[in-house]
């Protein structure tokens, strides 16, 4: 162990110490020295069970001591009895235990001599028990009348303490005791007065001696108690008893102290034991016992009685417990007294006893024996264990001349030579004991004895000290000093400390402190020398990572140990971890929720026993240093405890709680919930909240509710458990304090009115017996209000006006009364369908595709309900450009809100329409109206259905293309162009050539350049313009050859059958598409337009939809329902929503239409062909 610098500064003088450190230091037992006595025994007892007993005495010595024994103060030869067996070199001697060994009991001494003295050990007694036993004798029974006092004697044997006595009966019953029947301390059995029930005839004394482990029983005796015999003419027993008693009562007198005693007696008591002091009494009625001290100091406590107040005891008796003790025994016929004088004495103990050495020769001595005692103790100086008692100033004894003097208490000794060294013994004595002391008086002229080894190695780290020793024994004593390597000079500054024993301390030690030292020790006898190297280290370092961590319970913390130590003490280092400084196991616990390794700690599932100081302690042979760190856990706080509830009112009351454990994180919010078990048993519901660490909470409740209420407490972690409930607490019932909400009227039929509410909740009825009272009048008509009282949450009346406003109020009713008077609601009777058509329709044609259609709207009063909107119906009725009827196929759009205006898109251009217009509410639709005619203009046609590239030369190529599928009019030619175009998609400047000829199909261009690949696009066009082109790619052929993108491939088999196999998908797929409008299908329009828009489509976009500035309209998206969703085979069942300028507009941000147009297609209806699709810019 390394120890830090003390701050004490204290300059020390190493050289030339002069100090007797022989004294201090043990002879070594090469140097000739007095015996000294080194283990005895004390007193023993020879137990009959035990095979053999050990009397022990030890000592040692130079020349090897011899031993003598005494017995009883003579001489006793360890050869006289072969059943001794003694030891060589020692004086310990075993008795075997064969036959009888009483008499080996005595007292032995044991004298261990050499040719310098004598030591005595102290008296050894050895008690040889015999076995206890009652005498064998006949008891004579005892015949004594109803309430004389009796004794039965016990009389116990001697044998080794402590000793038990018992009264039983022969069936081992304890006789029972009480103040009237009583055990003494001797063990006789006083009966203060006999009853006859103390008749029995076997009181049987037993007495145990535990340390023999033996109990012996005495003789039964026979108890005979009789009644008074001169009550025998009395004719009752209890009235002869009661005569008897009457006669033998008596005053107490006392038993224990004896009468002979007197008055008072002095009793004795060794300090530190125990004092009892006994009083027995006989009389009739049975004394009582009270004890008083009169003389002396007070004990300090209530002295403590036993044996039913007829025993005084006093534990570890002081000298304080002196003085006179009074026993008083009393009954109704007198008393009796008597008083102990009790002396506290005590053995011998030392104040001084004499201290032996090591001595020089000339010095002088004195020997002080000083003993206390009550009675004051003797003093006996003995010299090698003979008496010696002499007041002479030189004396002779055993031969030898002594110079000094003698007295009581001191023994002097002047100018001592070598012949002096003896053994001095002091016994100290009185009537309660006697102790020994000795003192070895050793004169030596020698010279100093270094018994540390020479070129001992230490080290040391640095900032710890560090200790070199030089243990020397000599005499006279011998002056130390330590030196350093080369030098001579001793070491004297601060940091170095010489220590008595010759250790020389090294204080906060540094590198530069590493050598060799030496320890120089000389006397007058003469000198000597040893040599220590010193090695200063390192000192370990410590750091545990992390720091104090905080981790949530159930999380893993893996904490680290960082060491750093000197490379020289790698082989001892170690590390270990400590839990709260308990040391946890290397291997894992816990099933392997806790890992040690090593430098690293690692637990998983952390609980909320694993919080706490985790150390790291790291041990080299020289240091050992530690790093802690503070594991807190958090977790969800324990349940609150301890609900109470106070300041009950009808409709609140308070709630205390005591909080739970936070585990490291405050409480930051407590939730109290209910659960009430009159609507909703067994549910429980938050009620409210209280922020921070409160505890209490005033709780506002409902009436007629059976509450019972718990808590949860929040922290950062996480919410607890739920508290234990709380007592119920039931609120009165009252009236209601609020009427029902959401009021509203349903109705499915014209002639009825069906009122409907949200009911009140359980918690808002208040009370028994809840029912709602209905009132309403028709507005603007009626005065009176109607009422109904009514269970359910909804009333229905018939035979009611057609749509007509009713002003409605609901109240809730209980048992207790009525809630707050209602607010009124509006509500209308039953709807029916309108019963008029609009008027005034007229058609403004906007383009080919496209019209506003106006009409004039219904009366409200016709509408019979809440208007929804208006649907417009159109259908074609024939083509202007063949002026083949068509069969009416109908589509509508629906237009939302009250309004008299709606624009119609996606019409075919060129044909003639009839239109309808009809109301609608939410019960159905209206009569349509008339139906209006109108036409639409010619428009410009879809793209020709094809276009082919028949023939290619070096720089001419012929073209031929189909008819448009619609040509929206009357055609009046084509325009072709071409331009180039690169494998980089770069294209050339654009070609036009203008077919005015509608006839013409096919067209060769000429002036082409060879081995050019073109891009070729065809256009059909009307008075209204041009419509998408078909488009075409090819290249043209190199100088000398002659080929067309068809020719090669058009007479190939595998061609003919790839085009026929697409001819005939194309076909299958026409099909199907015309199976799916005919049911209502949408079909597809294009998001884009192409190249090359639609001129009419444009301008017309331009003078409607300025305001859209996107140039790319979005298509119709979606299909619409009908009104009633229902679908007709004549009917489109899609529509077109409101949109425009309305505050229900169908547009996108971009301007485009978001409803969706739907319907069967015939030949003339808007398709998409090719890559080109129709666009409808729409607004109203």
């Amino acid at each position: 162990m390394k120890m830090r610098l003390s701050t004490k500064g204290i300059t020390i003088c190493l050289f030339f110490f002069v100090l007797s450190l022989a004294a201090a230091i043990e002879i070594p037992l090469s140097v000739a020295q007095l015996p000294t006595i080194t283990e005895q025994s004390h007193t023993q007892v020879a137990y009959p069970f035990d095979e053999d007993f050990t009397i022990k005495c030890e000592a040692r010595g130079n020349p090897q001591p011899t031993f003598n024994w005494t017995k009883d103060g003579k001489p006793f030869d360890l050869l006289s009895d072969p059943r001794i067996v003694a030891t060589n070199n020692s004086g310990t001697f075993v008795i075997q235990n064969r036959g009888i060994i009483t008499n080996f009991q005595g007292k032995y001494r044991c004298f261990a001599s050499n040719v310098l003295g004598t030591a005595m050990s102290e008296e050894i007694e050895l008690i040889v028990p015999s076995v206890p036993k009652f005498p064998k004798e006949k008891i004579e029974p005892l015949d004594v009348e109803h309430g004389d006092s009796v004794i039965l004697h016990c009389n116990p044997p001697k044998g080794i303490p402590p000793l038990h006595i018992y009264w039983m009966n022969i069936d081992l019953q304890h006789i029972p005791q009480d103040e009237r029947v009583s055990m003494s301390l001797k063990g006789d059995l006083y009966f203060a007065n006999v009853e006859e029930n103390d008749s029995r005839s076997d009181y049987c004394c037993f007495a145990a001696f535990p340390r023999l482990r033996t109990i012996v029983q005495k003789m039964p005796m026979t108890l005979k108690v009789s009644r008074f015999k001169h009550a025998n003419d009395s004719g009752s027993p209890n009235a002869a008893v009661t005569k008897a008693n009457f006669i033998k009562e008596r005053k107490p007198r006392l038993l224990i102290p004896p009468e002979s005693a007197g008055s008072s007696s002095s009793v004795t008591v060794i300090k530190g034991g125990v004092l009892l002091l006994e009083c027995i009494a006989e009389g009739l009625p049975t004394p009582h016992l009270n004890w008083v001290k009169i003389t002396g100091n007070l004990p300090k406590d209530e002295p403590e009685t036993e044996n039913f107040g007829k025993i005084l005891k006093i534990d570890h008796v002081t000298t304080a417990d002196e003085g006179t003790y009074q026993c008083t025994a009393s009954n109704p016929m007198g008393r009796a007294k008597h008083e102990f004088h009790v002396h506290v004495e005590e053995p011998p103990q030392w104040i001084k006893k004499p201290q032996g050495g090591v001595y020089s020769v000339g010095t002088n001595l004195v020997l002080l024996c000083e003993a206390i005692g009550n009675p004051e103790p003797t003093i006996q100086w003995k010299l090698n264990g003979m008496p010696i008692d002499t007041p002479d100033t030189v004396w002779v004894f055993a031969g030898r001349t002594f110079r000094g003097r003698i007295s009581a208490r001191e023994i002097s000794l002047t100018n001592l030579q070598l012949q002096d060294s003896a053994v001095y013994q002091c016994e100290a004595s009185n009537k309660h004991g006697t102790i020994l002391a000795s003192a070895n008086v050793n004169v030596l002229n020698i010279a100093p004895l270094i018994l540390t080894s020479d070129g001992e190695n230490y080290a040391a780290v640095v900032g710890y000290s560090a200790f070199l020793h030089c243990e020397i024994f000599a005499s006279p004593a011998a002056d130390i000093r330590w030196t350093k390597d080369d030098s001579i000079e001793p070491l004297s500054t601060l940091r170095y400390e010489l220590n008595k024993n010759g250790t020389l301390e090294i204080k906060e030690t540094k590198k530069e402190d590493s050598g060799s030292y030496a320890c120089w020790a000389a006397n007058s006898v003469g000198k000597r020398a040893i040599t220590a190297n010193l090695d200063i280290r390192d000192a370990t370092k410590l750091v545990v990572t992390p720091k104090n961590p905080r981790v949530l319970k159930s999380h893993s913390i893996l904490l680290k140990c960082q060491a750093e130590y000197d490379s020289h003490l790698k082989h001892s280092f170690k590390l270990s971890w400590r839990k709260d400084g308990d040391e946890l196991p290397v291997n894992s616990t816990e099933s392997g929720r806790v890992i040690l390794d090593r430098d690293t700690l690692f637990i998983s599932s952390v609980t909320q026993e694993d919080q706490g100081v985790y150390m790291c302690v790291a041990r080299t042979s020289l240091d050992s240093v530690m790093a802690e760190s503070w594991l807190i856990v958090l977790d969800v706080p324990d349940p609150p405890e301890d609900l109470q509830l106070s300041e009950n009112q009808n409709r609140s009351v308070r709630l205390s709680w005591k909080a739970g454990a936070s585990h490291n994180s405050p409480v930051n919010e407590s939730i109290i919930e209910f659960e009430e078990n009159r609507w909703e048993p067994g549910r429980w519901q938050e009620l409210t909240r209280v922020l921070g660490n409160d505890t209490t909470a005033l709780l506002s409740l409902a009436p007629y509710m059976n509450y019972q209420f718990r808590v949860l407490s929040v922290n950062a972690v996480g919410k607890s458990q739920p508290s234990k409930p709380s007592l119920r607490y039931a609120t009165p019932p009252a009236a209601p304090d609020k009427n029902p909400e959401n009021i509203r009227v349903e109705a499915s039929e014209p002639n009825e009115m069906v009122m409907k509410w949200e009911p009140l909740k359980p918690m808002e009825r208040n009370g028994p017996g809840l029912e709602y009272k209905v009132s309403w009048r028709q507005q603007g008509v009626e005065v009176d209000w109607n009422e109904e009282m009514v269970k359910k949450h909804s009333l229905t009346l018939r035979n009611t006006p057609t749509f007509v406003p009713y002003e409605i109020k609901v109240q809730a009713v209980n048992n207790l009364g009525s809630g707050p008077e209602p607010n009124i609601t509006i509500g209308y009777s039953g709807e029916d369908v309108p019963d008029a058509a609009p008027s005034g329709v007229s058609v403004d044609i906007v383009n080919s595709t496209l019209v506003k259609v106006f009409w004039f709207g219904i009366p409200r009063d016709r509408v019979r309900g809440h208007l929804r909107g208006y649907k417009v119906s159109w259908w074609k009725t024939k083509s202007m450009l063949d002026g083949k009827r068509h069969h009416p196929e109908k589509h509508f759009l629906t237009f939302v809100g009250d309004r008299n205006y709606g624009m119609i898109p996606g019409l075919e251009p060129f044909s003639e329409f009839r239109l309808t217009v009809l109301a609608y509410n939410s019960k159905g639709d209206g009569p349509e109206s008339s139906s209006v005619v109108f036409e639409t203009p010619e428009g410009v046609p879809e793209q020709p259905r094809f276009l082919r590239i028949l023939n290619f030369d070096k720089d001419s190529v012929t073209l031929s293309w189909g008819l448009p599928k619609k040509p929206n009019g009357y055609l009046t030619g084509y325009i072709l162009q071409y331009q180039m175009i690169n494998e980089t998609h770069e294209i050339g400047p654009l070609s036009d050539v203008s077919v005015t000829n509608r006839s013409t199909l096919s067209w060769r261009l000429s002036g082409l350049s060879s081995s050019t690949k073109y891009k070729f696009y065809v256009k059909a066009c009307t008075v209204k313009g041009c419509g998408k082109p078909v488009t075409e790619e090819g290249l043209t052929m190199a100088q000398g050859t002659y080929a067309g993108i068809y020719d090669g491939i058009s007479t190939q088999g595998w061609f003919i059958g790839l085009m026929c196999a697409i001819a005939l998908l194309t076909l299958l797929l026409l099909t199907i598409c015309f199976v799916r409008r005919n049911k209502g299908g949408k079909y597809s329009v294009k998001e884009k337009e192409d190249l090359h828009p639609d001129p009419e489509a444009q301008s017309i976009k331009d003078e409607i939809f300025g305001e859209y500035s996107d140039s790319d309209e979005k298509p119709l998206k979606g299909s619409l329902q009908s009104i009633n969703g229902d679908i007709k085979a004549t009917e489109s069942a899609d529509s077109l929503v409101d949109y425009g300028e309305g505050e229900h507009g169908m547009f996108n941000e971009d301007g485009s239409f978001i409803g969706a147009y739907s319907g069967s297609k015939e030949k003339g209806s808007v398709e998409s062909t090719g890559s080109s699709t129709a666009t409808f810019p729409l607004h109203a």
